[in-house]
């Protein structure tokens, strides 16, 4: 398998890395392929398009917009999207425009529990304001001690359950995959192991998401167990689901794989760049 990673994040959205210094790490690391896929935002792209093609990377304009479905969050990445289609642009807009509210309101939780000034510390982590998300209050109190690093304050604190976290409504499937398709890309389903959801849900997941023009999953993530691998990589088979495969890098030190140098797809499972719309970057993955 070459060396291609379709999931990472630069300090636009929450990654620590600027654009161009996440592509010449990836570049070190003999990436050969890489979409940048910030959180609901594309502003990055420029910058990691033109730090790729001085490095001879095949880049692909990427995405991971956040979505509520039945109560729950999920990611779903878009890939090969053209980033000046303006519904995407405006439909990202919209969402980030819901992450003020929803920092201070972790804010809000986190005070009730005796963890003060942690809005103005998240925003110290911050590249574009209205970006800020968990991985920057994360970031705050792993500073202030709270925890000893990002993974040990998301359990600790920010996911469902635990004393800063708040729930928050994203966009809708059905809008994220429109956007999607309607740039010309590709829509993926983030890291679907992460999502806490029985069998049963999780084929309902899959039936509508495919039922919206969905097309595949990423079956290689750093989130994913080796027998994860192989169990999405089933599901994609079972459904004719494309597979794509990213590290979600996001720091180093904050991430389980670093760029690039990810396992390889279970056998039988059609890649996603075999799909690009982009026929130059298909022959060069080719």
């Amino acid at each position: 398998m070459l060396n291609i990673d379709l999931h990472c994040h630069s300090s636009i959205s929450d990654g620590v890395l600027a654009p161009a210094q996440l592509v010449e790490r990836a570049a070190q690391r003999g990436v050969e392929t890489l979409a940048l896929t910030d959180h609901d935002d594309i502003a990055g792209l420029t910058e990691a398009r033109q730090a790729a093609a001085a490095k001879s990377i095949t880049f692909i304009n990427g995405v991971e917009i956040s979505v509520s479905w039945r109560g729950r969050t999920l990611h779903i990445v878009g890939l090969d999207i053209d980033p000046d289609y303006a519904p995407l642009v405006e439909g990202l807009a919209k969402v980030r425009a819901g992450r003020a509210q929803r920092a201070r309101n972790i804010a809000a939780e986190l005070e009730k529990i005796g963890i003060h000034g942690s809005l103005e510390g998240a925003y110290t982590f911050v590249g574009i304001r209205s970006l800020i998300g968990r991985t920057h209050f994360a970031r705050f109190l792993v500073e202030q001690g709270y925890a000893k690093d990002v993974k040990s304050v998301f359990k600790k604190y920010l996911v469902k359950g635990k004393p800063g976290y708040t729930p928050h409504e994203w966009a809708s499937l059905s809008d994220a995959i429109d956007w999607i398709r309607g740039s010309g890309g590709h829509a993926i389903i983030a890291h679907p192991g992460r999502y806490d959801m029985g069998k049963n849900v999780l084929n309902d997941l899959f039936d509508e998401f495919s039922a919206l023009g969905g097309s595949g999953i990423e079956v290689v993530t750093s989130s994913h167990t080796p027998d994860q691998i192989q169990h999405f990589g089933r599901h994609a088979q079972e459904r004719n689901f494309l597979v794509s495969c990213g590290s979600d890098f996001h720091g180093p030190g904050e991430s389980h794989f670093d760029l690039g140098q990810l396992p390889e797809f279970p056998y039988g499972c059609t890649p996603i760049w075999q799909h690009w719309k982009n026929t130059a970057s298909a022959e060069l993955i080719e």
